[in-house]
């Protein structure tokens, strides 16, 4: 049973010999300890473009500077009614976004040329490539991109608070992007549905503290919804990157035709835990996050409480275990091994769950 097999099963609500244990590809580098984890069945799980995106009538320029050893991309896009431009830090194998598009109300024309503009086109050849590359020990995932109204908060757009304030202040602009950014993921859905990829992320990262109950009905599910249905007509899978407090989104997640929800972290990192989400989201695979408090732990600690945390998800059916944050750099070889010692010990202390 390979890792990406393993992967593959448990998406679509089975079980093998293990609980897949998987770590973002990036999260842990090329080593002796992880070629170790990988031939124990550790599954790298790396992103993969299906479609290419180009905005025609849009001039594009980047600048890279220095600060030190700080490394600085400006990225500046000139549109016929303006020019937008966004600053981004790098960061290891992400970067933290300085400054976004959106900077007064004045930009929301510009912004609204630039997504209008937007064009896509399907571009399987890459992807084909990285799953013929990796093999069997990673799974390749595509991406749908953001839903339509987080892509204005998570996005390159504009900052958290920044949308908080124009939503109280600027509700019709903020709506019309989020028209204009409904459209263009319309076009994007059949293409990701038609390619190579076995399942599909579509956004994530909300919080529910800024969304509400309210606003995520009327503004997330119908989304998933209708991207699942074009998904599922292919044989294809979706979910959603949920990393936050879920509870008060439980139930109306519940309700939608995403397969599997990524990223779940449990408590005592959130607010529910494994078994309250197992409860919630019956006939969903759950693809955790291991709550990344835990890997400061002593080793036998964080064994213990994989165990344990195995334990509270009952039937093995649809689940993985999963890295999807920074893990701290002095910890991640112990912690892993630890994790993987979890797995093979509830194996052996439940086989029937295996059988």
């Amino acid at each position: 049973m390979t890792p990406r097999k393993r992967v593959e099963i448990a998406l679509r609500g089975g079980h093998s010999d293990r609980v897949p244990f998987t770590v973002y590809q990036g999260m842990v580098p090329q080593c002796t300890a992880e070629r170790e984890m990988r031939n124990r069945g550790l599954c790298i799980v790396r992103g993969g473009g299906v479609f290419h995106t180009h905005t025609p009538d849009v001039k594009t320029t980047e600048q890279v500077y220095w600060e030190g050893d700080k490394r600085f991309v400006r990225t500046a896009h000139e549109t016929p009614v303006g020019i937008v431009s966004m600053l981004v830090e790098d960061a290891g194998f992400t970067g933290w976004t300085r400054e976004k598009l959106f900077k007064t109300p004045a930009d929301y024309r510009t912004i609204e040329f630039l997504l209008r503009n937007e064009r896509y086109e399907p571009d399987y050849a890459g992807f084909v490539r990285a799953e013929r590359d990796v093999g069997e020990d990673a799974i390749v995932r595509a991406g749908i991109g953001l839903e339509p109204l987080q892509c204005l908060i998570s996005s390159q757009i504009m900052d958290m608070q920044e949308f908080c304030i124009q939503w109280m202040e600027n509700r019709d602009e903020i709506l019309r992007l989020y028209k204009v950014i409904v459209e263009n993921r319309r076009r994007i859905y059949p293409i990701v549905a038609d390619s190579p990829a076995l399942h599909a992320n579509y956004g994530g990262n909300v919080v529910p503290e800024i969304i509400g109950l309210e606003n995520f009905e009327k503004y997330y599910l119908q989304h998933y919804n209708e991207a699942a249905e074009i998904f599922h007509r292919k044989g294809k899978l979706i979910g959603c990157h949920f990393d936050a407090n879920c509870k008060l989104l439980a139930k109306s997640i519940a309700s939608t035709a995403l397969d599997y929800i990524e990223a779940f972290t449990p408590a005592p990192d959130t607010d529910m835990t494994l078994a309250e989400a197992r409860a919630a989201w019956p006939g969903k695979a759950l693809w955790l996050n291991f709550p990344s408090s835990v890997h400061l732990r002593a080793d036998a600690e964080v064994e213990r409480f994989t165990v344990e945390l195995l334990n509270q998800a009952g039937p093995v059916d649809g689940l993985i275990n999963g890295v999807t944050e920074d893990m701290p750099p002095d910890r991640w070889q112990a912690s892993c091994r630890a994790i993987m010692d979890g797995h093979d010990r509830h194996a052996r202390e439940r086989p029937e769950l295996y059988r």
